[in-house]
């Protein structure tokens, strides 16, 4: 598919993905939009599988997959439960998704995670970071966490200090690690954008 992603971040786990001599398949934990990078790892031979918990975020996903005659298996589900076995996908990410849950809902989600991913699999989660702008905005809900407008409602938005997240990957190697913040103009405005991402390995 000659198609270029805006989850530039994805192309790097690609790379790691490429480099590790597993069965090629691959789970989206939030896989909908308009653009679903499922499509990539599709394009580099991967079996791949997404599930996604919003009817709309899933309507625009299947769009894409008619528009470009592709077949990407993502369906409604909960990343906080699974419908996978134990050890049965050999790489898993989720991108710009995790953080829209409290705190507690994200160990869930990433214990998850690590219970559907096979022995020497890896996976890329990132995280919002204290560095983000938007970070104390909003009605407080939880330490870190902030009912912030999205759209037309408000939506959680949860954010790490720099170490904080490395909790949930005491018992994997993290591969690669990067704090990013990016400043670019949003609606005329200048903003600051701040992640953590994690490729980490079982």
């Amino acid at each position: 598919m000659n198609f270029i992603f805006r989850q530039t971040q994805l192309y790097k786990f690609l790379n790691y993905c490429n480099g590790i001599n597993l069965e090629k398949s691959v789970l989206d934990c939030g896989a909908g939009g308009d653009c679903p990078p499922l499509a990539l790892f599709l394009d580099y031979g991967y079996k791949t599988y997404g599930i996604e918990i919003s009817d709309s975020q899933i309507e625009m996903a299947e769009t894409f997959s008619k528009e470009h005659n592709v077949e990407l298996n993502i369906s409604k589900g909960d990343i906080r439960k699974l419908p996978f076995g134990d050890e049965s996908i050999s790489y898993i990410y989720s991108y710009n998704t995790i953080f829209h849950m409290k705190k507690e809902d994200i160990a869930k989600a990433v214990d998850e995670i690590k219970r559907v991913l096979k022995p020497g699999g890896i996976c890329f989660i990132n995280f919002l970071s204290i560095n983000d702008c938007d970070y104390g905005q909003g009605e407080k809900v939880g330490e870190g966490e902030f009912l912030q407008c999205e759209g037309d409602g408000k939506v959680i938005h949860t954010y790490y200090d720099i170490e904080e997240a490395e909790a949930h990957f005491k018992d994997m190697k993290i591969l690669f690690k990067e704090n990013r913040i990016l400043e670019r103009l949003y609606e005329g405005e200048k903003i600051k954008q701040g992640y953590i991402d994690y490729i980490v390995q079982k």
